[in-house]
């Protein structure tokens, strides 16, 4: 049945840094590959906070396989890096840069719209001198199969196409992985969830404002009490001419707290902290969200199957630990091994064992180590119990812990310089809420400056955003629509909140028989397709078709 189809010695599916760097090392070991990218153009689906990094321990980089990268697509260099801690007015500054700069050749801003169709123009000039190329347009919905093997994928727009290879880089909500059986959605407390918007500042306000040279830019992270208790921070990294300002919150938390995504940042946006940078003109240009995968808990040690192999955020290799936030250079990383291991596997007869070879090198060279630490993994299992937190915070809150941190004000920041504790910290309260607020109360700075920017409501936000609904189509079906069951989502989504009618998902009161019950109702037109309903709620999720839903211009 299948000789029937089209036939590739590799597809990839997904446009992104992963995917790129895949299909361009495939093809420069003369294999012919196609790409597969259900964006109108790369990009157009994507989003990320976003800095990209060289890792000197690395094996492979961008500007390595793409020569030009940091010229061409990048926004702007980041030289300095600072971490807020934030309480009320009160701020206390750590000068990160050393722990930025460990094993670090260089680190760049970077948009993803024109980042990654600049990558795509680049894969296609150089797969199809191995008689591949790049179509765009093109969901791939899942994977085709023989004798229980997978051999192919299928796709919405086009007849199946079969492949000695298959590399999944379709993003955080894979629906490749997820049909493998590699990755689900079912623990909240192994996402996080990203909301960002793109603030236009021209080069020279930027100049002014961050005290930096074109060839200059500032990576700011904030945390404490200005989220709502709520695990995780905010971030602003400066473009070439916009400002990237966002959160990343741990996305069970988000669901306890009940906390309104959009809300959060409007918080940090209109800290006082913020009106030396954002001033009294702030104009955003685009909002916009995602999942990213916590890849301490679940980065794949084995991410592949038969002829798959999952790259970048599909395999869960986002680095999310602390201050430090990696994610599109392990993608590289990860792309770049997964095409030699196929290369090398096709130049021994053996083609099948290229999964096998690929989840090797992804432990010889450092990668997993990186991605799921064993100093993590040995400090959570104590530290992440409800009473170890509850009494660090009594501790930390307490008179002799007060003692202790203004005792120790001067080791502070070198303690959030070290690699070894980014490395360590527990996902709990403490590092996150407890321990930056009561850094800021006792050693911090109150901030006098008045915050004027007035951000845009929900509903602007939603209606300056692109969209091509699939009329007719919906990409996401509520299969239980009990508050108990979905509820979650109202507040969770990042286009949603309650008491606002014009979301994705709505509270709703319905009476049956006399007696009311709480429900909710589902619109997928907002929708920014971060995949955070599939998790927090009982619905039926996948991807819009080819070209079809949301369109980011800047990502």
């Amino acid at each position: 049945m299948t000789d029937d189809y089209e036939h590739y010695e590799a597809v990839v599916v997904g446009a992104g840094p992963g995917g790129a760097a895949a299909a361009a090392k495939l093809a420069d070991a003369g294999v012919e590959t196609l790409v597969l990218e259900r964006g109108v153009e790369a990009g157009s689906k994507n989003v990320s906070g976003g800095l990209i990094y060289a890792e000197r321990s690395a094996p492979y980089t961008v500007d390595e396989i793409f020569p030009d990268f940091r010229e061409a697509a990048a926004e702007r260099p980041v030289t300095e890096y600072y971490l807020h801690n934030v309480s009320g007015r009160k701020v206390k500054t750590f000068d990160l840069t050393s722990l930025h700069e460990h094993d670090t050749e260089w680190c760049d801003a970077v948009l993803r719209r024109p980042m990654d169709s600049w990558l795509a123009d680049r894969v296609h000039e150089r797969t199809r001198e191995t008689g591949g190329g790049l179509l765009t347009d093109v969901r791939v919905n899942g994977l085709l199969r023989e004798d229980g093997k997978v051999v192919g994928v299928t796709c919405d727009e086009i007849e199946p196409i079969t492949a000695d290879f298959v590399v999944a880089a379709d993003g955080v909500n894979s629906e490749l992985a997820r049909d493998a059986g590699l990755m689900d959605w079912e623990d909240p407390s192994e996402w996080f969830q990203g909301v960002k918007a793109v603030a236009e500042m021209p080069a020279e306000v930027i100049a002014e404002r961050f005290d930096v040279r074109e060839d200059e830019g500032v990576a700011h992270l904030f945390s404490g009490s200005l989220f709502d208790d709520v695990r995780g921070g905010g971030f602003l990294y400066t473009n070439a001419e916009s400002l990237s300002i966002g959160t990343v919150f741990h996305l069970d938390s988000l669901v306890e707290e009940r906390a309104e995504p959009h809300e959060l940042l409007d918080n940090l946006l209109t800290h006082p902290l913020l009106a030396r940078w954002l001033g009294d003109d702030y104009r955003e240009l685009e909002y916009s969200a995602k999942l990213v995968p916590d890849s301490k808990k679940v980065a794949h040690p084995a991410p592949h199957r038969d002829r798959l192999v999952l790259v970048g955020d599909a395999g869960g290799q986002m680095q999310a630990q602390g201050p430090i936030i990696k994610g599109m250079n392990h993608a590289v990383t990860a792309g770049a091994l997964a095409a030699e291991a196929f290369a090398e596997a096709k130049l021994r007869g053996r083609p099948e064992t290229a999964g096998a070879r690929y989840e090797e090198k992804l432990h010889d060279t450092g990668l997993m180590d990186k991605l799921r630490p064993r100093r993590y993994r040995a400090a959570s299992a104590l530290g992440e119990r409800d009473a170890v937190t509850d009494t660090l915070d009594t501790v930390l809150r307490s008179p002799v812990g007060r003692l202790g941190l203004r005792a120790a004000r001067g080791r502070l920041e070198r303690l959030y310089s070290s690699p070894f504790m980014a490395m360590t910290v527990p996902d709990t309260r403490t590092p996150y809420v407890t321990l930056p607020t009561v850094i800021a109360e006792e050693l911090g700075e109150e901030i006098t400056d008045e915050n004027e920017v007035e951000p845009p409501s929900l509903a602007d936000r939603i209606g300056d955003l692109t969209y091509d609904t699939d009329v007719g189509n919906p990409h996401i079906r509520v299969l239980d629509n009990s508050w108990a069951a979905s509820g979650a989502a109202v507040t969770a989504c990042p286009v949603s909140a309650l008491d606002f009618g014009g979301g994705c998902y709505r509270e709703e009161t319905i009476e049956t028989n006399g007696s009311e019950e709480r429900v909710v109702s589902l619109d997928t037109q907002p929708c920014v397709e971060c995949g955070t309903c599939a998790v927090v709620a009982d619905t039926e999720w996948e991807h819009p078709r080819g070209g079809k839903g949301v369109e980011f211009k800047q990502g």
